[in-house]
């Protein structure tokens, strides 16, 4: 290994080319700047993703909510940031649980998978499907679909695996 670029460690088998490529990518997205003040506040990205989702319908194992691709949650390329799916999902997910899940039971998210078919451009309204595909007394698994609520086309689709533990009583 060789260090140099700013103290970022490269290794001798990667041509100089492809490092200046590599590096020139993340300065290009805007990786060299600074967070901004206001976006370091506790919870910042939690109250960003809250302040965009609605609840539509609750029901027993199911759970619709609708969001609209706000200008926050686009990436560098117009679509909807993959980090923001995965918040909008996993709190989607956790609350569709919550509709089969005792309270005096804690949920611990044991496995997430996403699956990005398209993606949502800014602007959009997207309607998010959760709904139960099993729930037993130590495991609980949840389905989610991302459709564009114009079309109906299907965007992004996961699965989560929770894992139903006691909370402990001291």
């Amino acid at each position: 290994m060789k260090a140099s670029h700013r103290g970022v460690t490269i290794s001798k088998q990667i041509p100089e080319s492809h490092v200046a490529n590599t590096l020139g990518f993340f300065n290009y997205q805007g990786a060299t700047t600074d967070l901004l003040p206001n976006c370091r506040g506790k919870d910042f990205y939690s109250h960003l993703i809250l302040g965009i989702l609605q609840v539509h319908r609750v029901e027993r194992g199911h759970l619709t909510c609708l969001f609209s691709v706000e200008p926050a949650v686009v990436n560098f390329y117009g679509g909807l940031h993959g980090g923001a799916v995965a918040a909008i999902a996993e709190l989607v997910l956790i609350a569709c649980a919550r509709t089969v899940v005792a309270e005096d039971k804690e949920l611990f998210l044991g496995e997430l998978s996403l699956s990005y078919l398209s993606s949502a451009p800014a602007k959009a309204e997207v309607v998010v499907d959760a709904s139960v595909v099993r729930s037993g007394r130590n495991v609980t698994v949840i389905a989610v679909e991302f459709k564009m609520k114009k079309t109906s086309k299907l965007i992004y689709t996961g699965r989560a695996t929770f894992y139903n533990m006691p909370i402990a009583k001291l």
